[in-house]
């Protein structure tokens, strides 16, 4: 049977447009899924929906089952009255084309724990927290003790000996002294998971299935470590034994050093992998195909002991991935999952991944390392002609350069090697490369909406190993999103080569329950 392609777009919903300073899940949500309709698109591709940590990534979150409350829309609890519009009057002058998150986080935070103070429970709240209560207890006790008590996030070199370890004394008088706390947070997560399901529920209506991120680590300063301490390695104090990273490669000859903790998967295994299969469950409820980020970790990764500055002197450590997902399609049957397998993969890796049926990533930028002065190594995996049907294929992603940036960016030599390839010159190499993965036979084609914009590295979302004020924070404008151009150049495309999207896209996925 003929396999059917498919084509989408990236974009995190904190990118769009709208009022508030930063993108949220109301009207210009709504907005941007009949735009991806327009333009013939399938998928919506975004990052982790979880709150933000350090740096505001996504991939730091608090909580790998919350959501991030600043997507919470405040047009639609102004709709409902749980806002009043006079609250507004103290919102600073937001910049379109930025989140400001110092300013943007205690201003809404305030406004919002306002509003879910006053609010009044009726049955489908209570519902919600009796359904979720196996992680919402935990994250809203966690939140309301960082940030209301002031206690900090670092629970385990910040709080008490007695509430990092979770004695059930201390837990019970926090519980009491944080009540009122604990509600607003419960709140918050209430109106977040109830305006997100009506965006998805939209998407399907619109024939958009939204594909979702997995980071395979969680951060230290979270709740889902000071809740399942036995699930990560720790040494005889309670503290983190080890962190994770990536070794000295090309890119970098410390290598990467991540510091999340890294799992004791002799603690999974004597659980029955209940937290990754609840963790999996729970990201389907709110997705419909799952992007596993850094896959090869579940099949071995790099761990370097705790107090290490570098991933120097770390080693590589064995992980049962083919155990976990053998576990996982037992128990949530055939896995809609993308395998985030980009670097220097071994051969176990790929057949980790094959032996699941998981499609790999591709992504275009990575394929022009030239072998020598002006050639190209033909084999190399990430060039069009080279791609197998079971692969998602990128221009780029959030944590690339925009195409203009990169190409832009290039020495001459490699730049060359770029046109000879495309047999194209400078002009419009950025919709020649769109052109080049949506064209290949790689089943899904996903392109970053920076580049439908022929955006340069102003609009970059990431920059990985940096911090600062440009990461995760850029945004589309109202007016970038009906440029009739753009959107008429991918429609044609995804006509051309067969990726329109259908009326039966959505068939194989499974529905709601």
């Amino acid at each position: 049977m003929k396999r059917k392609k498919t084509a989408g777009i990236i974009l995190h919903p904190t990118c769009l447009p709208g009022a508030y300073g930063i993108g949220e899940l109301g009207s210009s949500a709504y907005g941007f899924i009949d735009y991806l309709k327009h333009i013939g698109a399938s998928h919506w591709q975004i990052l982790p929906l979880s709150p933000t940590g350090f740096g505001n990534s996504p991939y730091s979150a608090r909580s790998t089952f919350a959501g991030n409350e600043l997507l919470i829309s405040i047009e639609l609890l102004i709709d409902e009255g749980m806002i009043k519009a006079e609250s507004l009057g103290r919102m600073p002058q937001w910049e379109s084309r930025r989140v400001d998150y110092e300013q943007l986080i205690p201003w809404k935070m305030e406004l919002l724990k306002e509003a879910a103070g006053s609010y009044q429970p009726d049955e489908q709240f209570s519902e919600f927290c009796r359904r979720e209560e196996d992680w919402l207890d935990g994250y809203a006790l966690f939140m309301s003790l960082a940030v209301d008590c002031s206690l900090g996030f670092s629970w385990y070199d910040q709080w008490d000996r007695d509430l990092a370890l979770r004695s059930e004394q201390a837990l019970a008088s926090w519980r009491d002294r944080c009540a009122e706390g604990i509600h607003r947070w419960k709140v918050l997560q209430f109106w977040f998971h109830t305006q997100w399901m009506r965006v998805k529920a939209y998407a399907r209506s619109r024939g958009i299935s939204i594909i979702g991120d997995v980071p395979i680590f969680v951060a230290a300063d979270s709740a889902d470590t000071w809740q399942h301490m036995d699930l990560f390695k720790t040494d005889s104090k309670g503290g983190f034994s080890s962190q994770s990273g990536v070794p000295p490669d090309a890119f970098s000859s410390t290598g990467q050093l991540w510091g999340m903790p890294v799992y004791d998967w002799d603690g999974h295994r004597k659980e029955l992998f209940e937290w990754w299969t609840r963790r999996v469950e729970h990201t389907l409820e709110l997705t419909d195909i799952i992007r596993i980020d850094h896959f090869r970790g579940l099949q071995a990764y790099w761990e370097v002991p705790a107090g290490e500055a570098t991933a120097e002197n770390g080693r590589w450590v064995q992980a049962p991935g083919r155990s976990l997902f053998r576990h996982l399609k037992k128990q949530l049957g055939d896995l809609p999952i993308i395998a985030e397998d980009l670097g220097v993969i071994t051969p176990d890796v790929d057949a980790l991944r094959e032996s699941f049926g998981m499609p790999g990533m591709s992504i275009l930028q990575f394929a022009f390392d030239p072998v020598g002065e002006g050639k190209l190594n033909g084999e190399n995996r990430y060039l069009p002609h080279n791609y197998e049907p079971n692969t998602a294929a990128y221009t780029g992603t959030h944590d690339n350069q925009t195409t203009a940036g990169w190409f832009a960016a290039l020495d001459e030599s490699v730049r060359d090697v770029v046109r000879r390839y495309f047999a194209r010159s400078d002009d419009d190499m950025t919709w020649t490369m769109i052109r080049g993965v949506l064209s290949s036979c790689a089943d899904r084609a996903i392109i970053p909406l920076q580049d439908i914009l022929e955006l340069g590295d102003e609009a970059r979302m990431n920059s990985p190993s940096t911090v600062g004020s440009q990461n995760w924070s850029w945004r589309v404008t109202e007016e970038q999103l009906v440029l009739p151009v753009p959107s008429a150049r991918f429609r044609e495309m995804t006509e051309l080569y067969g990726r329109e999207a259908r009326a039966d896209d959505l068939s194989d996925l499974k529905e709601d329950s």
